[in-house]
C-alpha cells in the first residue's frame, strides 16, 4: 500500500513537473509575443524612457518589428518596461523617422555619425540612406570650400608645415607690427598681396596649401614651403627716408609671387626630392630680378631663396652731389 503510495506520488509529481515546466517556456513565448497583443510599448533605451505603439515600431523591416513580433528576445523590467542596453541619446529620431518617414539630421559631422550607428544598429534602412546622403551632401560641400588655417603660435606653423605632404605658401600680414607711418601707396599695396592671396587660393585650391600668420613680425611677407622646409621667400616692405624721417612701404611684386607660387607645385606629390627637380629650381632662381635683391641662406646642403624688394632712399643727410635718389 504504501508501495504503491509512494510510486503514485512520484507519478504525480512527474506530472506536475511536466505541466510547469512548457509554462516557463511560455512565459518567455508570452512575453515576446504580449508585443503584439498590445497597442502601445514602453522602452528604457540606455535610462532614456519612450512611450509609443507597435504599429509605429512596425513600419519597416527592423530590429524594432522583429523585437515587436517576437522574432528576438528582450528584457522586461518588472514595471512592464522593454529595455535596450542602447545609447538613448538619438532613439527619439529614430523614433520620429519612424513615424513620419523623415527627420531633420543634425549637421555636426560627428552627430550625423552618431545617428548613423544607432540607424544601422536598429537595421532602419530608411534611416541609414538617409545619413548617407547627408554625409555625402556634406563631403562635396567641404571638397568646394577653400579652407584658410591660420596660424598661431610658432610651434604650431612648424607642426604643420613638417606634417604637410602638399607644397605650403604662408602670407605673413601684420600691420600693425610698424614703428613708422606707411607712404602714401602701402596701404594700397597691403590689400593686393590679400587679394592675390584669395586668388591663388582659389586657383590652386587642393594642390596648395595656403596658411595665414597675423601675429608674425613681418608687415608683410610671402614664404614658400615644400617637402617640410622653406624653399623661397618675398619681403614686400622696406624703409624710405622722406623728409628727414623714417617710412615703411609695402611692395606688391604680383609677377614675383606668382612665380614662387608656381615653382613651389614642382614639390607636389613628392616630385621635388628629386635631382630635376631642384635643377629647376636653381636655374628659376635667377631668372627675374624685379627690381628685387635676392640673397641665398643655406638650409643644409639646400639653399633658401629670399627676395627683398630694393631699398629706396628718398633723402638722406650726406652732402650735395654724394647723395643717391632713386624715384618710384
Amino acid at each position: 500500500m504504501s508501495a504503491e503510495a509512494s510510486v503514485g506520488g512520484h507519478a504525480a509529481d512527474s506530472a506536475q513537473s511536466a505541466v510547469s515546466q512548457p509554462a516557463f517556456h511560455n512565459t518567455d513565448e508570452f512575453r515576446n509575443h504580449g508585443l503584439l497583443g498590445s497597442k502601445y510599448v514602453k522602452l528604457n533605451v540606455g535610462g532614456s524612457l519612450h512611450y509609443t505603439t507597435v504599429q509605429t515600431l512596425s513600419k519597416e523591416d527592423s530590429l524594432l518589428r522583429s523585437i515587436c513580433n517576437g522574432g528576438t528576445e528582450v528584457s522586461i523590467d518588472s514595471e512592464g518596461w522593454v529595455v535596450l542596453d542602447r545609447c538613448g541619446r538619438h532613439f527619439e529620431l529614430v523614433l520620429n523617422f519612424l513615424r513620419d518617414g523623415s527627420v531633420p539630421l543634425p549637421e555636426d559631422h560627428r552627430e550625423l555619425e552618431e545617428v548613423l550607428k544607432e540607424a544601422q544598429y536598429y537595421q532602419v534602412q530608411g534611416l541609414v540612406q538617409h545619413c548617407l546622403a547627408a554625409m555625402q551632401k556634406q563631403k562635396d560641400v567641404f571638397e568646394t570650400v577653400c579652407r584658410i588655417p591660420m596660424i598661431t603660435s610658432a610651434k604650431e606653423e612648424q607642426k604643420m608645415i613638417a606634417s604637410c605632404k602638399k607644397p605650403v605658401v604662408k602670407l605673413q600680414n601684420n600691420r600693425g607690427n610698424n614703428k613708422y607711418s606707411y607712404t602714401s601707396n602701402s596701404d594700397d599695396n597691403l590689400l593686393k598681396n590679400i587679394e592675390l592671396f584669395d586668388k591663388l587660393v582659389l586657383r590652386f585650391n587642393g594642390r596648395v596649401v595656403f596658411v595665414k600668420d597675423v601675429l608674425g613680425d613681418e608687415i608683410c611677407c610671402w614664404s614658400f614651403y615644400g617637402e617640410g622646409r622653406k624653399i623661397a621667400e618675398v619681403c614686400c616692405t622696406s624703409i624710405v627716408y622722406a623728409t628727414e624721417k623714417k617710412q615703411t612701404k609695402v611692395e606688391f611684386p604680383e609677377a614675383r609671387i606668382f612665380e614662387e607660387t608656381l615653382n613651389i607645385l614642382i614639390y607636389e606629390n613628392g616630385r621635388g626630392s628629386g635631382p630635376g627637380g631642384l635643377h629647376l629650381l636653381d636655374s628659376r632662381g635667377s631668372g627675374s630680378s624685379m627690381g628685387a635683391e635676392e640673397e641665398g641662406a643655406s638650409g643644409g646642403d639646400r639653399r633658401v631663396r629670399r627676395i627683398h624688394v630694393r631699398r629706396h632712399i628718398m633723402h638722406d643727410e650726406r652732402g650735395p652731389g654724394q647723395q643717391t635718389v632713386y624715384k618710384d
